[in-house]
């Protein structure tokens, strides 16, 4: 390791409370510096309690090169520019600059406040009253002492609605030379001080956009390097496709009404506008009875033709539009228009593109309707590797690291193997000694719905032996209500469920009350963070493969032929299956048992590439032992106790 590098986590590490030395930090750091000094690729697993974000922000820091740290959350962001930054930087003998970008729309429009104020100021609709109304004058507020203007500054997360009124999202966005507001736009100064940064910090979306633009959302850099890189093919199909919804298309025409209303055309526009609303409740009808599924073109010649009038009727937005926007200069008021048709115009324009988009695919894309209360229509790629192969690898070295690294990471997202080296440097948590893992190897096929009374007389006892403390997984939301509601009629202990309040609200729930158990699905198999006695017991119902029918998955399965289950499914299931087992141990006392009650994790002829993918716990297929090792946890001389 450059001495450099090595003096400086050292220094680093002891400016924090209890900080050591850390065998795998170390050998990340190292293998980091090197590939940015060799310019090669590297993927790292660096398991819980490794600290890799100093594993890494201290080698680049170090390097002298202009640097993008991508995570998985805008929540890590902040914390990478808060505190661990700035530890870094303060142990370094140079300055160093580093800034956070987000996207557009999690920034205040200068512009839009303006509007708010002035049609509030006329007596107007700009600040309702009631709950909404003090929402909004809590946000006016703070818009008059920020100095950035990002909403993370706010104490409380605002209304959606609200905020939304008072940003804009990149694709209504006109751009600054066109708004008069451009020169003292929040968004923009982000993008300065990204542009003068040594170390720029963004999320995998804004990266995603960035490689969607053919790279003009991101500052010009030397080197790239990816946290939570588990996540980066999911993001970078979505940043790459285009998605159609009602929704989407409602937004667009509320826009572009009130910028045609404000220039005195509401009447002879209003037959247009109302034509979209109608497309954009004909489309809804479409789409939720194809939920799910896979569209090929010219398969529904109903969708198809819907899909054609939304475009036409868009075009005639559209041009209507401009034929207003080129004369506002004119009207009374023209600043408020004219920034309000820009925006319109923007919107209606990047929707019209996406309905070509999606009517004539590529070879190498799929379109589908995704699922859920509010169904799109969505075009992805197929393989992402081509298109990041480009975009990313062969243009700068790339980082990648996470705590589980899905198999074949490097060849699905495009790295030459020839250039990529990989390496893992385990945990320092004590696994063996501190951690069980348990398979119900006894139950029948957890694809059967006869296996589910035993796999609920599983669960329960399980949390009885845990005392609750207990985070159970599921694989859909239907399984997770119905073992709700079992727990609930047999176990002594509360059950929080998904859906029954915000994530972060049910999360500090579960934390506070150490009997408490928390019934989730897919968005708690990751980013779940709870450390202590509260959590000793993982339970997962279900290994997690992708569902049969998914529509990208299907086109992906496709493609692989013979080797479909090897090359897609199993990495992905082995990926979230180790995703949600490391939810256990947090930190270097945590204690406890993840029990899943798929018996394949013990009998299929796969069972050890799954194995292979968690953390080195004890096994055991008894029931018995793993109700022993929890209430080992419990019991009154249950504190500091080790089970080895």
């Amino acid at each position: 390791m450059s001495s450099g590098v090595a003096r400086t986590l050292g220094r680093v590490l002891g400016a924090l409370p209890g900080g050591e030395s850390r065998p795998g930090q170390q050998e990340m750091a190292e293998a980091v510096w090197t590939a940015l000094d060799a310019g090669r690729h590297l993927i790292v697993q660096a398991g819980t309690g490794t600290g890799k974000s100093l594993g890494y922000l201290v080698p680049a820091l170090c390097s002298g090169k202009r640097i993008v740290v991508a995570t998985a959350t805008k929540a890590l962001q902040d914390q990478l520019a808060t505190k661990d930054l700035p530890l870094v930087q303060r142990a370094l003998s140079r300055q160093v600059r580093f800034a956070v970008l987000k996207g557009r729309a999690n920034y205040l429009c200068r512009q839009r406040l303006a509007e708010t104020v002035a049609v509030a100021s006329l007596g107007g609709e700009g600040v309702e009253p009631g709950a909404r109304g003090a929402g909004m004058r809590a946000l006016l507020g703070w818009a008059e002492q920020t100095e950035i203007g990002d909403r993370a500054e706010l104490a409380d997360e605002p209304d959606a609605q609200l905020w939304a009124s008072l940003s804009v999202s990149a694709e209504e966005c006109p751009g600054a030379t066109r708004c008069p507001s451009g020169e003292s736009c929040f968004a923009e100064a982000a993008r300065a001080r990204a542009a003068a940064a040594d170390i720029v910090v963004v999320n995998l979306h804004l990266l995603g956009a960035d490689v969607a633009s053919g790279g003009v959302v991101l500052p010009e850099h030397d080197a790239l390097i990816v946290d939570e890189a588990h996540e980066l093919e999911d993001v970078m199909s979505e940043s790459l496709g285009r998605a159609l919804s009602p929704g989407r298309l409602r937004a667009a025409a509320a826009g572009a009404r009130a910028a045609l209303g404000d220039g005195g055309a509401r009447r002879r526009d209003g037959a247009q506008l109302d034509a979209l609303f109608t497309s954009a409740d004909r489309l809804e009808v479409l789409l939720a009875a194809r939920r799910d599924t896979r569209v090929v073109p010219g398969s529904s010649a109903e969708l198809d033709e819907q899909l054609g009038l939304v475009a036409h009727r868009l075009g005639e937005v559209e041009q209507r539009l401009r034929s207003l926007s080129q004369a506002s200069g004119t009207a009374p008021g023209a600043t408020a228009l004219a920034a309000r048709l820009a925006r319109a115009l923007a919107s209606t324009g990047a929707l019209r593109g996406d309905c070509a988009r999606l009517v004539d695919p590529g070879p190498d894309e799929v379109v589908y309707v995704t699922g859920g209360a509010r169904p799109a229509l969505t075009l992805a790629p197929i393989d992402v590797a081509p298109h990041l192969a480009a975009a990313l690898f062969q243009r700068h070295p790339v980082v990648l690291t996470s705590a589980t690294v899905p198999p074949r990471l490097a060849a699905r997202l495009g790295a030459d193997p020839a250039q990529t080296d990989e390496m893992d440097v385990g945990s320092p948590f004590d696994y063996e000694h501190h951690a069980l893992l348990y398979c119900a190897a006894h139950l029948g096929d957890r694809r059967r719905p006869d296996s589910e009374p035993g796999a609920l007389e599983e669960l329960c006892a399980l949390i009885d032996a845990a005392g609750g403390r207990t985070l159970a997984l599921f694989t859909s939301h239907s399984a997770m209500q119905r073992a709700a509601e079992a727990a609930r009629a047999r176990v002594a202990y509360p059950v929080l469920r998904q859906g029954e309040g915000g994530k972060a609200a049910l999360l500090d729930a579960f934390a506070r009350d150490e009997g408490t158990c928390l019934f989730a699905t897919m968005g708690f198999w990751q980013g779940v963070d709870v450390a202590g006695p509260t959590l000793s017991l993982v339970v997962i119902d279900r290994i997690p493969f992708g569902r049969p029918d998914d529509p990208l998955l299907v086109a992906r399965r496709e493609r692989a032929g013979r080797d479909a289950f090897r090359t897609i499914d199993l990495p992905r299931a082995a990926s979230l299956l180790a995703q949600g087992a490391g939810r256990l141990i947090r930190s270097a006392t945590d204690r406890g048992v993840v029990a899943v009650l798929d018996p394949r994790l013990a009998t299929a002829a796969y069972r050890w590439d799954l194995v292979r993918a968690l953390p080195p716990m004890r096994r055991t297929r008894r029931r018995e032992e793993a109700e022993a090792f929890l209430r080992a946890l419990t019991g009154p001389s249950a504190i500091g106790r080790d089970t080895r």
